[in-house]
């Protein structure tokens, strides 16, 4: 005869408490995971009110240097309280955990023999942070390929370029970097002008154009520092090239660059000043010009 398992609460009450146990657990997870986040902002306000009494450096800077390291703080603390919730809901549903504390410790040993790739991101990207090389929100050159930093993490780090492509790169495989925004910019200009013209009117005119852009709403607080004139630069086959440059706020060159092209565009046409662009031309031999002319016309 088959035997009857007489069903009562005594033998439903140890499955009731392991399920309210890992309930509790996980919403002991979520609530440490709130708070671990808010402490992270705490820290983060606190981080740069003391960076910016200790250092003489923009609040914009120091802002979003302590952004990128709450930011990976958070995540690194966030995996954590996971990866022990985990192990304690596992535990709660009698799952022997030993071998997989003992299997975590293999695979950590076996981890650090045959993936030397994913070590080295990881070291990468800690010394990436600590020496503060980028940051969120810079604008950088990674490997030749530049595009705003969207995020910097332990093993990789992602750019968005121009037209809107992610690039990911292994912080181990970074071999070059261009930090285009890190505490100011420079907005680079290289103007030709004929050999005709005086270059010294044309630096003056140059120089009133900088301070008529500094002068206006919204320039005046993006440039900030007077025009660094570099002179003549170069005696090109068009014309002489003059350079010059204006220290900006960091990613304002690109809006100035812009907007003092314009203006020297204009000023220059309104004053006369010429600006020569490239011609070429062609030289044909006496043979050439008479088989052209007596080449027969082409039919109707």
């Amino acid at each position: 005869m088959p035997r009857h398992v007489e069903l009562s609460l005594d033998f439903f009450l140890p499955y009731i408490f392991a399920a309210l146990r890992i309930l509790l657990i996980l919403l002991f997870a979520w609530i440490a995971t709130r708070l671990a986040r808010r402490l992270i902002r705490g820290l983060e306000s606190y981080s740069v009110r003391m960076l910016m009494r200790a250092n003489d450096v923009p609040d914009y800077e120091v802002r979003k240097r302590v952004q990128t390291l709450s930011t990976v703080s958070g995540r690194t603390f966030g995996a954590i309280i996971w990866a022990l919730s985990l192990i304690m809901v596992l535990y709660e549903m009698n799952f022997d955990v030993r071998p997989l504390i003992a299997g975590a410790g293999v695979l950590g040993v076996a981890l650090g023999f045959g993936a030397q790739n994913l070590v080295k991101d990881i070291l990468s990207g800690f010394f990436l942070l600590m020496e503060n090389q980028i940051r969120i929100n810079d604008v950088a050159v990674i490997n030749g390929q530049g595009g705003l930093v969207e995020e910097i993490n332990l093993r990789t780090t992602v750019l968005r370029s121009e037209n809107g492509a992610v690039h990911v790169f292994p912080n181990g495989s970074i071999t070059q970097l261009s930090n285009l925004t890190r505490d100011f910019s420079y907005a680079v200009f290289n103007i030709t002008v004929g050999y005709e013209e005086d270059t010294d009117r044309v630096i003056a005119e140059i120089r009133s154009i900088a301070a008529a852009i500094r002068a206006d709403d919204p320039f005046d607080k993006m440039i900030v520092g007077d025009i660094d004139m570099m002179g003549v630069d170069a005696l090109a086959e068009s014309g002489v090239t003059i350079k010059f440059r204006l220290r900006t706020l960091p990613m304002k060159q690109w809006m100035v660059a812009r907007e003092m092209n314009a203006r020297v565009k204009k000023r220059f046409a309104d004053a006369g000043i010429d600006m020569p662009f490239p011609t070429r031309t062609i030289q044909l031999g006496a043979q050439t010009v008479a088989a052209l002319q007596g080449a027969p016309r082409a039919r109707q």
